[in-house]
């Protein structure tokens, strides 16, 4: 039994070192955006920290909008026009509030819903050293990207044998 107390208070501990732990921190937000409009977007960030911005248009005209993203000095450092969605991912350079905008303003009558998900710091990976890992699907994924570009290359044509496997001619 009197070994128990110890136990529970290591669990304890560790418990609140992995609460207390750096995490990446974000937001995620489906709005709607009006017909002639701009929303913008206000995030601090630290100097040297990642982050990155998803977005997409999910109802209304075209399924498009502009989209920019400025430095706390107000300099551009991501502009997109007429985009359905798009990723961009960037090292803040100086600490600061980092602005983030979506226009629709070159339309006249069409309003948009628009998600984006905008995440701070870096994700860490899922398994210890995954960066360096080659898993099952990423071995055969380049098996099959590397069988592709040989099927292409001028002189070989691919062809199928039976049962629908290729062979090259």
């Amino acid at each position: 039994m009197g070994r128990a107390a110890p136990r529970s208070a290591s669990a304890l501990l560790l418990l609140l070192l992995l609460l207390r732990a750096e995490r990446p921190r974000g937001a995620e937000l489906t709005f709607e955006l009006p017909d002639n409009a701009k929303q913008c977007f206000h995030e601090e960030v630290e100097q040297g920290v990642k982050f990155s911005l998803d977005y997409q248009v999910i109802t209304g005209g075209h399924y498009d909008v502009d989209c920019y993203v400025e430095d706390p000095q107000g300099n551009p450092i991501y502009r997109e026009t007429k985009k359905q969605y798009d990723s961009f991912t960037h090292r803040a350079e100086v600490k600061g509030v980092y602005q983030f905008c979506f226009s629709n303003e070159f339309s006249t009558f069409s309003h948009k819903t628009v998600y984006f998900d905008f995440q701070v710091g870096d994700e860490p990976p899922i398994l210890p050293d995954m960066g360096n890992r080659v898993t099952a699907l990423t071995q055969r994924f380049r098996g099959a990207y590397w069988k592709e570009l040989d099927d292409m290359q001028p002189g070989r044509t691919p062809v199928t044998k039976g049962r629908g496997q290729r062979a090259l001619s």
